[in-house]
């Protein structure tokens, strides 16, 4: 157990992110927070826990953006203890043949090649201590059966599940836990490119007649982040509200 702690989230003006950094602020001596765009919901949260929030920007699609912001929190010496990946490009539905092989490239560097960057620099630190834990927004994609028409979306959310099991075995013995969680559906600012009609579809097909909650899934990331989880390592969490 570490008593002083620094927490990294990527895309932590997500609504998922938000709600997570107030779930947990008390657990940490810092958070840096993420952002690339949308800064509103970083400064609400600097507002309403202060200081330990430090606000840091980054493009993930510009290879150079993420490498500056490494540069940053180098300087500031706030090495991350743990680090949550929920960055990712907005959700869409489209039939494998018309996309183009960039679009998955393009996917793949702001949602996975960022996170590889990140972790190249900071888990030698997590390692050298022998304390860090690391947690993968997923999704419900690589359990089981893929929906229909999200072959960009999946292809990535399987490259980051691979790397999540890698990295747990890799780093079982050096006292850092890599885990994911799996979630089905969330109504979130994430699928406004989504048609509605999908989207209560989608609603109507779970077996609780709904989509999940914000408040359903961070208890999850919370878990995994506490000391109770040191022996919990390659764990993708499920959580689909009954659909097996």
């Amino acid at each position: 157990m570490k008593e002083s702690k620094i927490l990294l989230v990527t895309g932590a003006s997500s609504d998922v992110g938000g709600v997570l950094i107030r779930r947990i602020a008390d657990n940490y001596s810092y958070i840096l927070a993420h952002y690339n765009q949308s800064k509103e919901q970083i400064n609400r949260l600097v507002e309403e826990l202060g200081d330990k929030i430090i606000p840091i920007q980054a493009d993930f699609s510009d290879s150079d953006s993420v490498e500056k912001m490494i540069i940053n929190i180098k300087d500031m010496h706030k090495h991350p203890d743990h680090i949550v990946h929920l960055s990712a490009p907005k959700f869409h539905i489209q039939k494998f043949i018309k996309e183009d092989a960039n679009s998955f490239r393009t996917e793949y560097v702001a949602s996975v090649e960022a996170i590889i960057r990140i972790l190249m620099v900071f888990a030698p630190t997590m390692s050298k201590q022998k304390y860090g834990k690391i947690v993968f927004m997923l999704t419900k994609n690589v359990i089981n059966y893929p929906a229909k028409y999200q072959s960009l979306y999946t292809t990535t959310k399987y490259a980051l599940y691979g790397l999540m099991k890698s990295l747990a075995v890799e780093y079982a013995d050096k006292g850092i836990s890599v885990n994911g969680i799996s979630p089905t559906m969330m109504e979130t600012k994430f699928l406004s490119e989504i048609p509605e009609l999908i989207i209560r579809q989608n609603a109507d097909t779970s077996p609780l007649k709904r989509n999940l909650l914000i408040s359903e899934v961070v208890p999850s990331i919370v878990f995994l982040l506490s000391d109770e989880t040191d022996a919990v390592t390659g764990v993708n969490i499920p959580i689909l509200g009954g659909i097996l």
